[in-house]
This record gives C-alpha cells, structure tokens and sequence, in this order.
C-alpha cells in the first residue's frame, strides 16, 4: 500500500510544483499553528476565519497600512524590521484600549521577486521569508495566531494588517475619559524611534557621497543598538491590559503620531486641554527634546489617571513616567501646554498627520 504523504510533504511538493500565490500562501501556513487555537475556532483556509469571544467580552478591531517609501524604505530596513513594525503598529492600538490580541490578519502587496525562489538562488531565503521572521516573533511574543489574509502582485510593497482584540464589556480605555485633575503618565522612554530615523537618513547621506554602489544600507554593528528603537518599537500590550485589569486609567493612546500630535488628540476628544513640563518627559537616549515631543513611531502608551489612583512607577517591566497633567478647557488656553525653562508656551501639534 502506497504511503500517504504527511502535509509537509504536501507543502514541499507545492514548492516545487509551483512560485505563485499558492505555493506563498503554503509556505505562510507550514510557518503558522496548525488548525485553530484559543478564540480562534477556524485560522486559515476557508473563505473567512471564526472568532469566539470569552462570556463577556467586546471586540476590539484595527487595521494599519504599511507602504514601501512612506512607512519604511526597502534600502534601509531589513525585511525583518519591516515585518515587526507591521504588526507593532496594530498591536500598539489594541494596548492603547487595553485589549487583548486575538487574531491578526495580514494582507501583501508584493512584487513578484520579493516571493520567488529562482535557479541557483533558490537556496537564499526571499524577502518575504525574512518578513515573516519578524512578523511571527513579534506574534509569538504577544500571543497572538496569523489567522487569514490576502496576497496580491503589486508595483510595490504594501502590508495591511488587521488585528482583532478583546477586552471586558465597558472597560475599554477611550480618548475621551480624561477628567480635569487628572495627571498624565506614559510608558517607556520617547525620541528613540525618531533618533533612530535620523541616524538612518545620516548614513544614507553619507553612503550617497561616497557614491556607494549598493541600494541596501549596510548597518554598522557599533549603530544597531541606537536603531533598535526604531527598527524593533515594543508595543506595551501587557501594560495596557494591567490598566484595564488594575483600573489605573481615565483615557489612553498610543505614542504613534508623536506626543505633542498624540496628546493633542487625546484632550480633542476629551474635551479638556494639558500642561506638559519639559523636564519631566523620559527623553531617550540620543534622542533630542523635539525628537522626544514630535517624533513618533515610539509606540508607548500615554495615559491620564484620577489624581488619587496609586501609579507604579514600573509598570510589567517597563517604567511609567508622570509628564503632567489634565486641565479644563478655557477661552484663550491652549489645548497644549509646555512648561520649559522659558515658562510656558504653546505646544503644536507637529507629529505625524498624512496629507499635511
């Protein structure tokens, strides 16, 4: 009797037999839990994915676009980078509401020599491998299963993810739950994304004047830690469940825009305004104070909390920072203030805004 072949055979001999669309998606799969797991009842291969909620539980979904030249530069970051920051981008929104990851949904846009495997090449792993690198570790880290997506040729890469997340009936941290009063915290250290941009954008200056013949930025290995921040941001997903579990925060948001653009949003649809003192923000290193304010990308969380609710100053991990505090709106106050060494002024929102 002829022996069955096991599915990584099968998925082998999909390799061989073929360098489209089917043979990505089986190299995706052999790559991701097998069947269904957790809320996750039916993953991929079928037209859609089941989802089944804990008793309850409401559900939380985002979605995040990534495009070659605007969120990342082919030249510049490893195919591992770009994975990584795909879904750290939508993983930091769920941490921002306090939910729980469930699911991720992953679509590609991708040109064809970014998929395939050609003649004696075949041996080297392709671009979209090495996404999958980063994608994954980062999914594994956070507990969350690739359950569904698309796969599309395209002119250039494009990476969407949608993420689907679950957090207790009405406990949900929103942008509009500051109170006046409240103080203003956030995680971790902010401008190191920002530095870590502009050390790229140095070094890509300089190998154009050396005439470099090479597209690709070789990284110096004395330089990957100060890129670190950049190239691998940590979405604080524990630490937004812990504020939902502990019941610490009024109103919450992720640092993706830029604090001084983020923070803006926050008091918008709070309806309140805030005073930041300079002093007091967790500046990373080499990073500047207005890398710190407008840069973005940094992924922390910054929250308000009740002035009586008892904020560690270590939060699953990672330090939390008291930077300052809630106001109510009044004519001719600005929604945000920073107080620096000058006294106080004006803070704009000069963050990251599409289209400005």
């Amino acid at each position: 009797m002829q022996r069955k072949p096991t599915a990584v055979e099968n998925i082998s001999r999909a390799l061989r037999e073929s360098a489209g669309e089917r043979a990505l998606l089986a190299r995706i799969r052999a790559r991701t839990r097998p069947g269904a797991g957790g809320e996750v009842t039916l993953g991929m291969g079928d037209d859609c994915a089941l989802l089944r909620l804990r008793p309850g539980e409401e559900l939380a979904v985002t979605t995040d676009l990534s495009i070659d030249g605007r969120h990342f530069r082919l030249p510049w970051h490893p195919p591992e980078s770009v994975g990584h920051r795909t879904l750290a981008r939508g993983l930091s929104d769920l941490a921002a509401m306090g939910a729980r990851p469930v699911a991720a949904f992953l679509s590609l846009g991708l040109p064809a020599e970014m998929v395939q495997h050609r003649g004696a090449r075949s041996a080297q792993r392709t671009w979209v491998d090495r996404f999958l690198d980063g994608f994954l570790a980062l999914a594994q880290t956070c507990g969350v299963p690739l359950a569904g997506g698309d796969l599309a040729e395209s002119p250039v890469v494009v990476a969407d993810i949608v993420l689907a997340g679950a957090v207790m009936r009405g406990k949900a941290l929103l942008r509009s739950g500051a109170r006046p009063g409240d103080a203003l915290y956030v995680t971790g250290a902010l401008g190191g994304a920002a530095a870590g941009l502009r050390r790229l954008e140095e070094l890509a200056g300089m190998r154009a004047r050396q005439r470099a013949t090479t597209t690709h930025l070789k990284i110096p290995k004395k330089l990957e830690a100060e890129l670190e921040a950049h190239f691998y941001p940590q979405p604080r997903v524990a630490q937004g469940l812990a504020l939902v579990r502990r019941g610490l925060a009024s109103a919450a948001i992720d640092l993706s825009d830029g604090l001084s653009t983020d923070l803006d949003h926050l008091c918008e649809e709070s309806a309140m305004a805030a005073e930041v003192e300079a002093a007091a923000l967790p500046v990373a290193a080499g990073a500047t104070l207005e890398e710190a304010l407008d840069g973005g990308e940094d992924y922390e969380l910054l929250f308000a909390a009740a002035p009586q609710a008892r904020v560690p100053c270590i939060l699953n991990g990672v330090p939390v920072t008291r930077i300052g505090r809630v106001l109510r709106r009044r004519p001719g106050r600005p929604r945000v203030t920073l107080i620096d060494e000058s006294g106080p002024r004006a803070l704009t929102a000069r963050g990251w805004e599409h289209f400005s």
